[in-house]
């Protein structure tokens, strides 16, 4: 992503731009994700989407949730149930 959409989507939501926007939830990570954030191309919002092959996004994706939900086990014990549950899902 370069930098100037960068800069946007993170301006956007430090200024609460983003509050009652639409969003989707993604089902991997269970994030709201704006469906649209002026300045930012749509198809950086689903990260999928930039992948020529999605498979190999989702297989990624899927390690991505799997190494955050082992490094978390060292940490849940220390939080509320709402941390607990804003993580990735188990798959």
């Amino acid at each position: 992503i370069d930098l100037p959409q960068t800069r946007r989507m993170v301006s956007a939501t430090l200024s609460g731009e983003l509050e009652d926007s639409e969003t989707e939830v993604d089902p991997r990570f269970g994030l709201q994700v704006p469906k649209r954030v002026d300045g930012v191309a749509p198809e950086l919002l689903q990260p999928r989407g930039t992948w020529a092959d999605s498979a190999a996004y989702d297989e990624r994706a899927g390690k991505l949730a799997e190494m955050f939900r082992a490094n978390f086990k060292k940490y849940e014990d220390g939080v509320g149930d709402a941390v607990r549950a804003a993580g990735p899902p188990d798959s």
